[in-house]
């Protein structure tokens, strides 16, 4: 969108904010569903005073207040470039698809000008054309659905403007071939590349440079950061520009988002896939490279050899014994690493080296270096640990079109390669406490930074996001919602319920969730803190519900939301992905049931460290963790229910604990003002 300099906005934002959100003023002349929401006009004043003063701010700005436009106001007004970071992909459309239209037309009902603004995903959310043009000469495809779907890209490309994924809609979440083809960082090599001025990632770079407002989701957002800390000599390395703020909506998320990008993750499939790029780049350049294939054959054994001798185990589960490890295994370990540099040197020996060559010797560079820190560095604030499960999900499965005949069209890849990625083996280094880098990298050199989000406060206070973000001086702001939860909403905590420990707990759940579907008639999110709880009580009562019943993992989350939207009486059986970025209106949804309180799994090994190094610098990881942890986590689950003025429901939690524990005060005193009850009668009477 292009437009021109901020002076030149409407006299509506030129004046006071009252006269944008207030009585008589802009919104309520072109909003339908327009009405004073103080809340609104507050959380835009503060908002203002951040940017103008340079000022950090946090605020907690209840559901229905309308805090999109409470911070798009002010940010259009104050005449900087201004990031927008979301949580997900979600908000990200609803900002550039929904609010900011909305504004245009408020602003510019002549459409005669237009809002700069940007919307940005990360990279592998965009096409590379040059991987595209060099899979038409040297095809590594496997079966005929890959075929298909290559066919289908090549000829989109001649017409999309963006390159973004998101418009071929028929083409499969886990498509491998995508993978091939997506412009993600590791193979790119710049300015270098013959596809430069005409790559979807210099035009978006382009679009974001000409923006005032720049749409993105946490997720790039720290990825970029990351990039940019770990490549400061790369001027390609990152995508976002320089801004002179930041708003961070859903902001409860940004400490385990930004943690997964400070760390360090290494798995047997990056070596893979390293080694296929290399011998890709043989072939698609006609190149002897006879020793570099041996070379690489080497790596892929000693690689191999390595990880089949990490510790037993499945899932996540920490990497506590490295020392013991190396005197064992040593000699295993430096053969990778020998192998690695003798494969660096081959290709470096190259006589002449194509421009992918630099891309594919910085990767091997960060393969060694990220190797020896998780097995060699030692740091308190850094946990190590292992993940390993099948075939990863973005994978996907294999294609039904491989098989007998295949392999020659295609390029198959050779039979070792394939045993190396069947299991997903990942050595991790993560962050313990993110505060200090955060303050560091991103706090301090910012001018302002807005947090915002419906579920950032405990017990009232800011305390556990400041310390757990590092942010040390931010103007803090808590606004009610516009909802009359104590008239819409009842919350419903029966008594008589077994301690989730309890093995009895899971029949009595089953049996209470059972009646209070009775009484709602269905019409409700279950909600689970482990799938293996959701598909016990799931199984339980399939066959005993009237009413139709959908189960997270059946369908992806967008169908299963829209199935449940439409079919009447539904009930949903779904985990953590549900409980927050789900907005359902009406009657639909009148009921919302938690099995128990949302504690982290405290074996976890992110978990189990940040609880150790609290207890052990003095603290009590207990109530400065954990418990401001699950009280978030029960806001937001609670927060499905009411997402409109005219919706009622109730709210269930199986977990009495907040009743009987010292703690339980904290979670009740951190809810919005539900109605209460204990009595079963009182649900009926509220449905009745």
């Amino acid at each position: 969108m292009s437009s021109p300099p901020q002076a030149a906005l409407p006299a509506a934002l030129q004046h006071s904010l009252h006269s944008f959100f207030g009585q008589g003023g802009l919104l309520s002349r072109t909003h339908p569903a327009y009405e004073f929401r103080r809340g609104q006009l507050q959380m835009a004043e503060a908002v203002e005073e951040a940017l103008q003063n340079r000022r950090h701010l946090i605020v907690e700005a209840g559901t229905g207040t309308g805090k999109t436009l409470a911070y798009l106001v002010p940010v259009l007004r104050s005449g900087k470039r201004v990031i927008i970071s979301t949580a997900t992909k979600a908000l990200q459309e609803q900002l550039f698809y929904k609010d900011i239209p909305f504004l245009e037309a408020a602003l510019f009902p002549d459409g005669d000008q237009k809002l700069r603004v940007c919307y940005m995903k990360g990279r592998n959310n965009y096409l590379c054309r040059k991987k595209l043009y060099d899979l038409s000469s040297q095809p590594i495809l496997n079966g005929l659905e890959e075929i298909e779907e290559y066919r289908a890209i090549l000829d989109w490309e001649k017409t999309t403007e963006t390159g973004d994924r998101a418009e071929l809609a028929a083409l499969p979440e886990t498509s491998r071939v995508w993978e091939k083809l997506d412009a993600g960082i590791e193979a790119c090599i710049g300015q270098k590349c013959r596809e430069f001025e005409r790559c979807f990632i210099t035009e978006m770079r382009r679009r974001a440079a000409e923006s005032d407002i720049i749409i993105v989701n946490h997720h790039l957002f720290f990825a970029d950061l990351s990039i940019k800390r770990a490549r400061e000599e790369a001027p390609d390395a990152g995508v976002l520009p320089d801004c002179g703020a930041v708003v961070f909506d859903e902001a409860h998320e940004l400490e385990d988002v930004a943690t997964g990008y400070f760390g360090v993750a290494l798995s047997n499939l990056r070596f893979e896939d390293w080694l296929r790029d290399i011998e890709f780049m043989l072939r698609q350049r006609r190149l002897n490279g006879r020793r570099i294939v041996n070379a690489g054959h080497s790596l892929r054994e000693r690689a191999q050899a390595f990880f089949a001798l990490l510790p037993s185990g499945e899932g996540r589960f920490e990497f506590s014994r490295r020392q013991d490890f190396l005197e064992e295994h040593g000699e295993k370990y430096h053969a990778v690493l020998r192998a690695l540099e003798r494969l660096q040197a081959e290709l470096q020996a190259l006589p002449e080296k194509p421009d992918e060559v630099h891309g594919l010797l910085r990767r091997g560079t960060e393969l060694g270096v990220q190797l020896s820190f998780i097995l060699e560095h030692e740091d308190a604030n850094t946990v190590f640990w292992i993940e390993r499960r099948g075939e990863p999900a973005r994978r996907g499965k294999r294609n039904r079109g491989e098989g007998a005949g295949s392999s020659q069209l295609a390029g198959e890849a050779p039979p070792e390669a394939q045993r190396f990625s069947r299991r997903f083996l990942s050595l991790q280094a993560t962050p313990i406490d993110v505060s200090q880098i955060l303050r560091r990298v991103l706090f301090e050199p910012l001018e302002t930074a807005i947090l915002t989000s419906a579920t950032l406060a405990v017990n009232g206070a800011y305390d556990y996001v400041k310390g757990r973000l590092g942010v040390q001086q931010a103007v803090e702001v808590n606004l009610p919602s516009h909802f009359d939860y104590s008239r819409q909403a009842l919350l419903y905590i029966p008594p008589e319920m077994p301690d989730p420990r309890s093995p009895d707990f899971t029949r009595h759940a089953v049996e209470k969730i059972r009646r209070v579907l009775e009484v709602t008639r269905g019409r409700a999110f279950c909600l689970f803190t482990s799938y293996a709880q959701m598909h016990e009580v799931h199984d339980r009562l399939l066959g005993e519900l009237s009413f139709p019943v959908l189960l997270q993992g059946d369908a992806p989350k967008n169908a299963l939301l829209e199935r449940f939207r439409s079919t009447p009486n539904c009930v949903l059986f779904a985990t953590a992905s549900f409980w927050q970025g789900v907005d359902v209106q009406g009657e639909q949804l009148s009921c919302v049931i938690i099995d128990r309180l949302p504690f982290a799994v405290p074996n976890d090994p992110v978990v189990a460290a940040r609880t150790r190094a609290i207890d052990a610098a003095g603290g009590n990881a207990f109530f400065e963790y954990q418990v401001p942890a699950a009280v978030i986590a029960l806001k937001q689950g609670f927060g499905r229910l009411i997402r409109s003025l005219h919706d009622r429901g109730v709210l269930v939690l199986l977990d009495n604990r907040v009743l009987r524990k010292q703690y339980g005060r904290i979670f009740l005193a951190s809810l919005p003002p539900y109605r209460r009850t204990e009595e079963m009668a009182e649900v009926e009477r509220f449905f009745s």
